[in-house]
């Protein structure tokens, strides 16, 4: 469900579940809308327990987080924030084996449809990729709060979805499975070619509404794109190179700071050379890359000066990923790192 108000909904669909719920929402998002959340459900008589989410998803984060939820024995689990805070309400969800609404307040990511939910190190290094039995139950998308986000995170948002057409295609063009292990369906592809279609035509304008807490219908077109759109195109079409240098790139000195989705952004440049394409998409997607802001270099991700070692060992560790299979031809390390190299 989306729309500006979205929210208003939250205590119906809440009271299709149970009295008791378990909201999982980081403290600061807790200040904003917390009050608010908890007049909703109370006038359902749905009761919540809040669960605070702290920096990243870490598996000692996840224990806590379950036990806290495992003695409040809830009915379902309600997670509202940004993608760390979706994530740790999916573990949750996973834990106690209830259903899951989610209530962005950033459209940074496809996190609120997707069941993939990802662990951190204590080092803030990519874990793993663990996965919920089934998808969010229920999504509320309200773009009145997510148009009042900082729009560096809806910049993050349209990165992540702008690759999922050309991921999708390199996974059924080499059968490779998708999020469900299954064969990639043709209308998932449909979808993550509609996903573009509408991020080239209305990315720009959207992102003028980003941080003004007035969504437009450009706003509302691309907020539906990044987060139900990239969502389904991915998790039903799978993924590549692009989402497999998430694995690799934040071992490059000051990239691992970058939001997931403009190194997914930079990833599908890299993956689009590799592709050796005969068309002018890396051409348009490059100059399009500039006009909403994304970025076209290791050095605008935030790159810090490295040795040509780094660049293999991003590389090598790529190519581990399990999505670096679903290309056309099988990378080497020396090829991969060369890409990269001239994204420096």
């Amino acid at each position: 469900m989306q729309g500006p108000g979205a929210l208003e909904s939250l205590g119906d669909y809440a009271a299709l579940f149970g009295p008791r719920a378990a909201l999982v929402i980081d403290r600061h998002v807790h200040g904003m809308l917390g009050p608010k959340i908890e007049s909703l459900c109370a006038s359902r008589q749905v009761g919540l327990t809040p669960l605070f989410v702290e920096g990243d998803l870490t598996p000692d984060q996840v224990q806590s987080l379950r036990a806290q939820a495992a003695r409040a024995a809830p009915d379902m689990v309600i997670a509202v924030g940004g993608g760390k805070a979706l994530d740790a309400g999916k573990a949750v969800a996973k834990s106690v084996h209830r259903h899951l609404l989610t209530v962005p307040t950033v459209a940074s990511n496809d996190a609120p449809t997707s069941k993939n939910y990802v662990l951190y190190d204590a080092h803030h290094q990519l874990l793993a990729v663990e996965h919920m039995l089934f998808n969010p139950t229920i999504v509320l998308v309200d773009t009145a709060v997510i148009a009042t986000a900082p729009a560096h995170f809806f910049r993050a948002g349209l990165g992540d979805a702008v690759s999922k057409k050309f991921e999708a295609g390199q996974c059924a063009r080499n059968g490779g499975l998708n999020m469900y292990d299954a064969a990639p369906p043709l209308t998932a592809q449909c979808i993550a070619d509609g996903c573009l279609r509408v991020l080239l035509a209305d990315g720009a304008a959207a992102l003028d509404a980003a941080g003004t807490g007035r969504p437009t219908p450009a706003f509302e077109r691309v907020v539906e794109a990044m987060i139900l759109m990239s969502g389904l195109g991915f998790e039903s079409g799978g993924l590549s190179i692009a989402h497999a240098l998430t694995r690799g790139l934040p071992r490059i000195p000051g990239v691992a700071a970058a939001l997931h989705g403009l190194q997914v952004a930079l990833g599908l440049l890299v993956q689009l050379d590799l592709e050796r394409r005969d068309d002018d998409m890396l051409q348009t997607l490059t100059q399009w890359y500039g006009a909403v802001g994304l970025p076209r270099s290791l050095r605008e991700l935030g790159a810090q000066p490295f040795d040509d070692g780094v660049l293999e060992t991003a590389a090598s560790l790529t190519l581990k990923a399990r999505h670096a299979a679903n290309f056309d031809r099988r990378l080497t390390v020396a090829e991969l790192a060369n890409a990269l190299r001239r994204r420096a």
